[in-house]
């Protein structure tokens, strides 16, 4: 059931996708707003994530460890060279939301669903260009 789950998590990882290659960032909002507003709000991302980390929390501990992280990342990169011509410039940044770096706050190599959880609006502000605290497709392409 837990593989199903990884295999979906392909479409909610990726911030572009080949359907959506015409505008960037579409195939995130697509995924990850949640009323369909064409707003994803901080509430939505907060829930995203969510359903990110229990998806690939394996044994679910509520704790990703580096062997489970080896295994996000394994689906994140793979998604990444799927759409390569589709997800542009910006991608890393939506990305790098996702790493155990970002994530592990107290630096013991792994992380708490707290911990993935607490990032959320860190990563927003990484991707939030015009700092209203929500991503939109203005977030995306070029500048």
């Amino acid at each position: 059931m837990k593989r199903l789950l990884v295999l979906a998590a392909i479409a909610i990882l990726s911030p572009i996708s080949a359907t959506a290659s015409e505008t960037p960032g579409a195939h995130f909002i697509e995924n990850w707003d949640l009323d369909f507003n064409g707003v994803v709000s901080a509430a939505e991302i907060v829930e995203r994530r969510g359903d990110i980390f229990y998806m690939f929390d394996q044994n679910e501990d509520d704790i990703l460890s580096q062997e489970e992280y080896v295994l996000f990342d394994e689906t994140r990169a793979a998604d990444r060279e799927n759409n390569a011509s589709e997800h542009g410039k910006g991608a890393g940044r939506m990305q790098v939301g996702l790493t155990l770096e970002f994530n592990d706050i107290n630096f013991d190599g792994k992380v708490s669903k707290e911990e993935f959880i607490e990032r959320s609006m860190s990563w927003i502000a990484e991707v939030d260009r015009n700092n209203d605290n929500a991503i939109t497709l203005a977030d995306f392409g070029p500048r």
